[in-house]
């Protein structure tokens, strides 16, 4: 008879335990901004290019190091406004998490948590370097992932075919 009292425990001491992402520390791992175009900058909006890239790793049995690469360059009159390129880094523990649901636990539901601090980063940076606030929209992890997953698919697809 089991004490726990908890649902879909099992008697045996053999409970069911549930997945968990726990976020154990986040950090800025590098940083760069680059400011040439001021104290002239360009008049008008500058046109704002981002790229996006993660990289997942893992450091021991349970604890995992997810980056978060942001790159982002603003043009405005045919020169470079600003560059910034951030890695925000976390750890985080994966517990119960089946391996078939690791990488979406990293690529999708990790960087899902640490973007927002990401984003505050970019936009205090942005806005010490003489400019209004760069706000960068939010990010579907979800579809960088799949078109992350077809890319590769593709690329087994060609290497298949002679």
């Amino acid at each position: 008879m089991s004490g726990s009292g908890n649902p879909g425990g099992q008697g045996d001491g053999g409970e069911q335990a549930q997945p968990r992402l726990n976020v154990v520390g986040q950090y800025v791992k590098d940083l760069s901004f680059e400011n040439p175009g001021m104290p002239q900058a360009p008049q008008g909006r500058p046109q704002i290019d981002l790229q996006v890239d993660l990289q997942a790793r893992q450091m021991n049995e349970e604890v995992y190091e997810v980056e978060l690469k942001l790159r982002v360059s603003a043009q405005g009159e045919g020169k470079t406004v600003f560059l910034l390129e951030l890695v925000y880094a976390g750890l985080f523990q994966l517990q119960n998490v089946p391996e078939e649901m690791k990488q979406v636990a990293l690529l999708i539901e990790a960087p899902h948590i640490i973007f927002p601090f990401a984003r505050r980063i970019v936009a205090d940076v942005v806005r010490d370097g003489g400019m209004p606030p760069l706000m960068v929209e939010p990010i579907d992890f979800a579809a960088l992932f799949r078109a992350r997953q077809a890319e590769i698919a593709r690329g087994a697809g060609q290497s298949g075919t002679a």
